[in-house]
């Protein structure tokens, strides 16, 4: 493709070519800055997912035996294209989605850009046992091979860059690869499997839309032999006992409800200030957000207004607003469960500051703190997904570990204090895939990001991220 048009409409991505549903269907793309229809995709049914994972077993047979040098070039390739590319995917992105352009443009772009170029140079670095005898006359060897077709599901709060987390080390590791991004956000996935097309062989990477009847058909074909999602933990147990019944190998970044312990020797204005920008990135729609704020009793009450302060700064606004500092939520369906957990709260929680949606058109959300609620309270318990955190006091580090564990979620959790040994103490109990210390949210392509409990299994990015799509086979001579 000579120039991406992010105008032109969504299609399927199927053996080298943009389709539509072999049937017609379409869904309606909705603008969650406006509640209006902006565009179209398909809704694809059985015969597209068919099509979509023959053309992928297809190109299977040839992508595999590449070597790494071949497919690090291609990789490299589309990074290029992406960057050459980066305005129309920017439309796409933030039509879908009403993000802040900029802060897609420079935040999220280049760690989508990044993740296929690290990729591209893993691809030429997988371990391995050194050949041996471990037994006399014979000597083994390793062989580290592509699983085969992948089938991947990604979610409607990072569109593009969820899509290079999956896509990325699947190819680098000589998969090929059949995508279905969120029904309302298929547009910059679809522009990206199009822009891709220049630099693979047909099939290497199929794109399907659909609503989640597409995805229960493309997760129960017999041809891909890995599922790979990130999703909410209901689609993730749908999805592994779909699996089940193939012996499917499963792949899992599911919800987060990120807890932040606030030690008595930070600085409390910084430290509010910092997060209150992270907490409500994205309109917190986001499974590392930080969530629930665990604060020592000594600074509760005044780690509480600050951060109350700080949020009370933030605004909210469409695209076209220079001075948003996040866009909506997705969908009518996220603002209706973001308002229907405030409207439950207890009478022992009090609402700091918002608790509102905007009054204007689309689903926007204002910045929001509950504070004295407590670890029963469903808004505890349960992921938000949206611009929404709470606050809880502890009075001493056993405690704070306590309630930091006690949700069923284990992704995400930050750690602020000025003590080492504290620190380190703390990121060995946290029963959770990321710890970060003093900052929060920051991944970086070199570095896994994954979950434990109810937030799934599995690492995206990182070596361990291209070892996921790979088998071992053990060869004796």
């Amino acid at each position: 493709m000579a120039e991406a048009d992010p105008a032109a409409p969504v299609r399927n991505h199927l053996a080298g070519a943009d389709r539509p549903a072999a049937s017609g269907a379409t869904m309606d793309l909705v603008d969650p800055a406006t509640g209006e229809v902006h565009g179209s995709a398909p809704r694809s049914g059985p015969s597209d997912t068919d099509a979509a994972c023959t053309a992928a077993e297809a190109a299977f047979a040839r992508w595999s035996l590449t070597t790494p040098a071949q497919r690090q070039q291609a990789l490299l390739r589309i990074a290029d294209a992406i960057e050459e590319h980066a305005d129309a995917l920017v439309a796409a992105e933030v039509g879908d989605t009403g993000k802040p352009p900029e802060q897609f443009r420079t935040e999220e772009l280049p760690a989508v850009i990044d993740t296929f170029r690290y990729f591209a140079g893993a691809a030429r670095n997988l371990p391995g046992a050194a050949a041996a005898e471990y037994t006399e006359g014979r000597t083994s060897v390793l062989r580290r091979e592509p699983v085969g077709v992948c089938a991947q599901i990604t979610p409607w709060n990072y569109p593009l860059m969820m899509a290079a987390w999956k896509v990325a080390p699947a190819l680098a590791a000589g998969n090929t690869t059949v995508l279905k991004p969120a029904d309302t956000t298929p547009s910059s996935t679809a522009l990206l499997a199009g822009i891709a097309a220049e630099h693979l062989p047909p099939g290497v990477l199929n794109v399907v839309c659909g609503d989640r009847d597409t995805g229960r058909s493309l997760t129960a074909h017999p041809v891909p032999r890995l599922l790979a999602v990130t999703g909410s933990v209901r689609a993730g147990r749908e999805i592994a006992a779909a699996a089940a019944a193939d012996l499917k190998r499963v792949h899992l970044e599911l919800g987060g409800n990120a807890p932040v312990l606030i030690h008595e020797d930070v600085d409390v204005e910084a430290t509010a200030a910092e997060l209150a920008a992270v907490a409500y990135y994205n309109a917190g729609q986001d499974c590392t957000a930080p969530t629930r704020f665990l604060v020592h009793h000594r600074r509760y009450e005044a780690f509480v207004a600050a951060f109350a302060a700080a949020a009370h700064k933030l605004r909210t606004g469409p695209p076209d607003e220079p001075d948003a500092d996040y866009g909506p939520l997705n969908s009518a369906a996220q603002l209706d469960s973001v308002q229907g957990l405030l409207s439950r709260l207890p009478r022992h929680a009090e609402v700091v500051t918002g608790g509102t949606a905007v009054g204007r058109p689309g689903w926007f959300h204002s910045p929001t703190v509950v504070a004295g609620v407590r670890q029963s309270d469903e808004i505890v318990q349960e992921e938000i997904f949206g611009p929404v955190v709470t606050m809880q006091p502890f009075t001493d580090e056993t405690e704070a570990l306590r309630l930091a564990n006690g949700v069923r979620f284990g992704l995400a959790a930050s750690v602020w204090t000025a003590d080492h040994a504290r620190a380190m103490r703390a990121t060995r109990a946290l029963h959770t895939g990321i710890v970060w210390v003093n900052t929060h949210g920051t991944t970086v392509s070199e570095m896994p990001h994954g979950g434990v409990k109810h937030s799934g299994y599995g690492s995206d990015l990182s070596l361990a991220g291209l070892l996921d799509y790979t088998q071992v086979k053990h060869v004796m001579l």
